[in-house]
């Protein structure tokens, strides 16, 4: 679909009651044939709805691709989102998943996102209050799941921008090419992301993954602490009231990292991607992830859950 006229076209010339709307498709995992309806959203189109000296309100159709807009956005010198470049799928997924990395969430710059009601077939306004984000979470993926299409989202963005470099391995690519946070641009930032990525993460094009396959587990500092005693090099970072473990680090101790089941396996250089080698199934997948949280909670008492939606 093209437009909000082709969606409501679409949906009441259909027989099925289930929707399923589709951008990229990089964070999806099938095991079943889907008994409903299948949307594939092409809706695009940008547009400036408000600016001033010190901020740009950028109104972003959901089809668009969500790494373009990053680029986009970085050309202009538009800041708060190049710590989320290279990230697959589009705009309209962003807001549903509350997409992060590098110390930086989608949140940090929405403005409110225009949404379709699939039962009043009305559009609908949220703020960022009502779109009730958390870690890769929002209302679209619990509380209004499956009510919504979310057609357009609003970004606020930094026409003076600050650098956010204190994440993962940005400074240190910096710090290579004689920047700091300080003398560093958006577009300096948006290229060590790139970079990193690339070194670590294998290119769906290349290598099926659905990139990160689950969410980091946050545990009580209690937990964490017990755990820190039996293993002194266990990974954690305060969260709200309790500590954030990566689950990649708790993957890697199990013996994960690298390993082959199959078609299947946990990526050679990032043990939180799983990825297919060439013929597996969503199935085999699946079951090799319910392997990989059996043997985590077996260990360390840790639930791990994913991130990819599985269908």
């Amino acid at each position: 679909m093209h437009s909000l006229a082709d969606l409501k076209q679409a949906i009441a010339e259909s027989s099925h009651e289930q929707f399923m709307f589709l951008g990229g498709g990089s964070n999806v995992l099938l095991c079943n044939d889907y008994a409903g309806l299948v949307i594939r959203n092409a809706i695009k189109g940008k547009q400036i709805v408000h600016e001033d000296d010190d901020h740009v309100l950028l109104k972003v159709y959901s089809g668009e691709s969500w790494h373009e807009t990053v680029m986009y956005c970085v050309e202009r010198n538009w800041g708060g989102i190049e710590n989320l470049s290279l990230i697959p799928g589009t705009v309209g997924a962003a807001p549903m998943q509350n997409i992060g990395a590098y110390g930086v969430e989608l949140e940090n710059v929405f403005d409110h996102l225009e949404a379709f009601n699939l039962n009043s077939f009305e559009l609908e306004s949220f703020n960022k209050s009502q779109c009730a984000f958390g870690y890769r979470e929002s209302v679209f993926k619990r509380k209004l799941k499956g009510q919504y299409f979310i057609y357009s989202v609003t970004f606020k963005l930094n026409k003076k921008p600050s650098i956010h470099a204190d994440y993962g391995d940005i400074q240190a690519i910096l710090n290579e090419k004689g920047l700091s946070a300080e003398t560093a641009g958006i577009k300096d930032v948006s290229d060590a992301v790139i970079h990193i990525r690339q070194s670590k993460l294998p290119d769906p094009k290349v290598l099926g993954n659905s990139g990160s396959f689950f969410k980091n587990p946050q545990i009580t500092i209690e937990h964490f602490e017990a755990l820190k005693l039996q293993f002194p090099d266990i990974k954690g970072y305060p969260q709200n009231d309790g500590m954030k473990v990566p689950a990649g680090w708790l993957i890697e101790q199990c013996e994960w990292k690298g390993k082959r089941v199959g078609n299947t396996g946990s990526h050679a250089k990032q043990a939180l991607v799983l990825v297919n080698y060439g013929g597996a199934t969503g199935s085999e997948i699946y079951q090799l992830a319910q392997d990989i949280i059996q043997s985590v909670a077996d260990k360390f008492s840790i639930h791990l859950e994913p991130e990819v939606n599985i269908v």
